[in-house]
């Protein structure tokens, strides 16, 4: 008997189905109240924006505007390169980016298993490099930490949850980043290169942890953009799928009321036409927990804008080091970031692809860790075992 059944499943769907229905109207009627406020806030100067930002008294209005706000028309920077192949736009993705070294690092995890009698967890992180010079010069690599009881255990609850797991990937990631940075600085290469980040630089989901959680995540991104600023390395941080709503609250605070609930990149998504497309950059000045205690001061250190990568979903947000708009770099990186893109495979920058290719962890070598563990506590002389559950599984995939 199959687990899922269609018939099942289409008869639950259909009992809700005016709910949908619903939230298809409360769309609509976003969209007409998105227009409104938007002519409001497209007929206004960059400096009038940031004015009444002032006068409201809100600190974290959620963005503010660049000297790019003044340049866009109707919000729009357009892509000035257009080509008749894909090949055209391959050559020019390959001239673009010669000469410009890139480097991307991502991670994978194993989670402490209940099926095993010494919790045992582990982080991968595995980073490409492509220097982008005739004749090819490439880098792939991972970095395998194992964390123990005592790394993993948590006082609160005395059990051995995955948040210390998540953590330290994180924070892995980018301590390898910072040493990508420094090894292209020492290089006398610095502001030649891009290194990509996997994510946002604005972590707001840390100020949802328990007290003392969050510390690991800000340390990590304070170093990172830090060192980027120093060494004079361009990083981008790369979100295909964003769910902010910084511009949105800016627009909300100097165009309402009435107020949108929409995110940032159904907001753009119309005023983006072209493949290329992007908006201006923006100050980061996210409103939540961690902006508003005084943790995440580094949030205006940092730079954005939405671009159209793929003509089939909203546009991808890029995280830039402020440093890198105020130098005026941000034409240059996002058509490094265009170039990566044509060279990989929807709408995705290839050494982010080739990162996540090395780094990650499947069900196989999860199980092949386990195994190894186990051998190395037996070798030790330490009692091992493994839960009935987990011994069941063995003999039903054997059989």
């Amino acid at each position: 008997m199959a687990m899922l059944s269609r018939t099942k499943v289409m008869g639950a769907l259909e009992t809700k189905r005016e709910q949908f229905a619903q939230y298809q109207q409360a769309l609509r009627l976003q969209s007409d109240l998105r227009n409104q406020l938007l002519a409001r806030f497209m007929a206004m100067h960059g400096d009038v924006i940031a004015a009444q930002v002032k006068t409201s008294g809100q600190e974290w209005p959620g963005a503010l505007p660049t000297p790019e706000f003044d340049r866009a028309e109707a919000l729009c920077i357009p892509f000035e390169a257009r080509w008749e192949s894909h090949q055209e736009a391959r050559r020019w993705a390959l001239a673009m980016l010669e000469g410009h070294p890139v480097a991307a690092v991502d991670g994978s995890q194993i989670p402490p298993s209940k099926e095993l009698s010494i919790p045992v967890a582990a982080v991968q992180i595995g980073w490409y490099l492509n220097y982008h010079v005739v004749g090819g010069r490439y880098e792939k690599d991972v970095r395998f930490e194992v964390l123990t009881p005592n790394e993993l255990g948590d006082e609160e609850s005395g059990d051995f949850p995955d948040w210390r797991v998540n953590q330290r990937r994180f924070m892995l990631e980018c301590e390898q980043l910072v040493a990508l940075m420094e090894r292209f600085a020492s290089e006398g290469i610095a502001k030649e290169t891009l290194c990509f980040f996997d994510g946002s630089f604005i972590i707001s989901f840390a100020g949802q942890m328990r007290p003392g959680r969050a510390e690991g995540y800000l340390d990590a991104v304070r170093s990172l953009l830090g060192a980027s600023k120093r060494l004079a390395v361009p990083l981008v941080g790369f979100v295909d799928s964003s769910a902010s709503r910084d511009v949105v609250m800016l627009v909300n605070t100097v165009a309402g009321p009435p107020y949108m609930s929409l995110t940032d990149g159904v907001l753009f998504d119309p005023l983006l036409p072209a493949w290329g497309d992007r908006t201006p950059f923006f100050i980061c000045a996210r409103n939540d927990p961690l902006s508003q205690s005084g943790a995440a001061e580094f949030y205006k250190d940092v730079a954005f804008c939405y671009i159209r990568l793929a003509m089939d979903r909203p546009p991808a947000r890029l995280e830039v080091p402020r440093w890198v708009v105020e130098d005026g770099c941000g034409d240059e990186i996002v058509a490094r970031v265009l170039g990566e893109c044509i060279v990989g495979a929807g709408g995705y920058p290839y050494a982010i692809e080739s990162a996540d290719a090395i780094a990650v962890l499947k069900q196989t070598d999860r199980e092949q860790f386990y195994a190894l563990f186990q051998r190395f506590i037996e070798q030790q002389g330490l009692p091992f075992h493994l839960s009935r559950k987990s011994l069941s599984k063995q003999k039903r995939r054997v059989s």
